[in-house]
């Protein structure tokens, strides 16, 4: 007589499928996307029409530049919500160099990148060292950073800006130069946090921070390292939207903190720290844009359209919970 408390074959491949896909989640996340891209075709097929997937690309761009620096810091423990308003703080920092203060675009932009580096130094410095929670200190950049973008802009856009900066809204072989700034980012992030020494201090640190520092590792440094490059990558993202949009606008950014950091966790990218990649990140993102998109076009009602991102974060959420007692 069989057992029927025996995997058969068809529930044993099933089963195998799951462990793995809960091992590594971008296996899973590829197969979700491409469910979601047939789906949205079938329903609309102007979903995938060249127009959609540039626009797709474009859009993921910016966000993606944010989603490096939240997953680095994710790993290592943290998180910021301040990234919206220092991507738009980085925007106007740099229209208003250009246009008032007359500085020459490569500077202007120095400057800018620096407005982010600050912050993020502020927001790690203030977390790391005072001991703040980053909740209370990131919250409350977000809306510092963001006041700060509105004073300086005198609440707003700032145009016309020279002439030069349609070389940074051009295109190279089709692609926005934004595309190409985030894809050479996105492969150097992959490579540092993979291979790199202060990768694995990142996975050490957020991984368990107390035995990281009996092994010698300066987990302060790291933390606030990560804050600094969220900060930095961010004020990029709002300087090369910025031009993009051909205005510094002080609205640059608005909602970009949670949506970044429900892409990075549908990524995999665990909020506890010590687990999580660049590229599963990306896809993460990739895949929330996908959704996005595709109830757009689909003609979803816009106030339904959140939830649908909502009950994607909570899912995602559940497998990394998942994850973890499976392999505990």
């Amino acid at each position: 007589m069989e057992d029927s408390s025996r995997p058969r074959g068809g529930d044993t491949l099933v089963l195998a499928l799951r462990d793995r896909a809960l091992r590594s989640p971008e296996i899973g996340l590829i197969f979700a996307l491409l469910v979601a891209i047939v789906a949205f075709t079938i329903v609309s097929p102007a979903f995938a029409s060249g127009a959609t997937v540039e626009s797709t690309i474009r859009t993921i761009a910016f966000v993606g530049l944010v989603a490096i620096g939240q997953t680095m810091l994710l790993i290592a423990g943290e998180f910021d919500l301040s990234v919206g308003s220092v991507a738009s703080l980085g925007a106007v920092v740099a229209a208003v160099l250009m246009t008032r203060a007359s500085l020459p675009i490569p500077v202007a932009i120095a400057l800018a990148l620096c407005a982010g580096l600050g912050v993020g130094l502020v927001n790690g410095l203030l977390t790391v060292k005072v001991g703040l929670p980053a909740l209370i200190v990131t919250l409350g950049m977000l809306f510092a950073a963001r006041g700060g973008a509105y004073v300086i802009s005198d609440g707003r856009e700032v145009y016309p800006l020279p002439d030069g900066v349609r070389a940074l809204a051009g295109s190279i072989l089709g692609l926005p130069l934004s595309v190409w700034v985030f894809a050479a980012l996105a492969l150097v992030a992959d490579a540092v946090v993979r291979r790199s020494g202060f990768g694995r201090r990142l996975y050490a640190t957020g991984g368990n921070a107390e035995a990281a520092q009996l092994a010698g590792i300066r987990t302060d440094r790291v933390k606030i390292a990560a804050f600094a490059i969220t900060g930095c990558l961010a004020a990029l993202a709002g300087v090369l939207l910025m031009a993009r949009l051909r205005s510094g606008d002080p609205q640059i950014g608005i909602e970009w903190e949670l949506s970044v950091i429900a892409a990075v966790v549908v990524g995999g990218v665990s909020l506890r720290g010590g687990i999580g990649s660049i590229a599963g990140a990306l896809l993460g993102v990739l895949f929330l844009q996908v959704v996005s998109t595709g109830l757009v076009i689909a003609g979803v009602e816009s106030a339904l359209q959140p939830v649908a991102v909502g009950v994607v974060m909570i899912a995602a959420l559940a497998v990394d919970q998942l994850r973890r007692t499976r392999t505990a």
